[in-house]
């Protein structure tokens, strides 16, 4: 790509960028984004999973209209679905997703319940069971792709709580505030803005100041 800030990105923020591409439905950007991909020798199977997941985000339609960009760039030498165990889903989802939100796991899903129970259930079951808990791409590589997405949809209570969680396992202030600054590349400084402003908002929160990883 022309970019040269591009050129210097590493995997999980090309990855980041990927996804926040997608659920703006800059499609000429996607397409140049996945031919660099493929020029770098990415493995197409993380670039697979990283579209895949913005469906949680941003819809079937989304995902289904990345997919095929992606199919078109760098065709599947195998599209064969992968058997679900659906007995093992929701362990798995609730494993990941206390990973995410740690002691207020139970809050959460007791404040969802107490409005829809479908989503709730939902919310384990597909978002982290069937999605999130999903091999190939780290649980890092997924946190700083939703961080990318929220930051650009401006979901001020979800940024928060995933910027959180991504700090929780360990991804450092660092690597996401680069992915959040990354978001200028697209054209338009809300993005970052946006997301820049939770972060500060988190980062000054005393109760949570002590837990975090600070490298620059």
């Amino acid at each position: 790509m022309k970019n040269s800030k591009i050129n210097s990105l590493s995997i999980p923020e090309i990855l980041a960028l990927i996804s926040a591409v997608s659920v703006l439905r800059k499609e000429k950007f996607l397409t140049d984004l996945l031919i660099y991909t493929k020029s770098k020798k990415i493995k197409r199977n993380k670039i697979y999973e990283t579209l895949l997941q913005t469906y949680l985000f941003a819809g079937f339609p989304n995902a289904l209209i990345s997919l095929n960009i992606l199919q078109d760039i760098i065709p599947a030498k195998n599209t064969t679905k992968k058997t679900i165990n659906n007995s093992q889903i929701l362990s798995k989802g609730e494993k990941t997703c206390r990973k995410i939100y740690g002691s207020k796991f139970d809050k959460l899903i007791s404040n969802i319940n107490s409005f829809s129970p479908e989503l709730s259930e939902w919310l384990i079951t597909e978002g982290y069971g069937k999605v999130i808990s999903r091999k190939v791409l780290s649980l890092k590589e997924r946190e700083l792709s939703i961080i990318s997405i929220l930051s650009c949809q401006k979901y001020e209570s979800q940024l928060y709580s995933h910027i959180n969680g991504a700090i929780r396992n360990k991804v450092t202030t660092g690597e996401i505030r680069s992915v959040i600054k990354n978001l200028e590349l697209l054209g338009n400084k809300s993005y970052t803005k946006f997301g820049l402003k939770v972060f500060d908002k988190l980062l000054t929160n005393k109760n949570n100041i002590s837990k975090f990883i600070f490298f620059n």
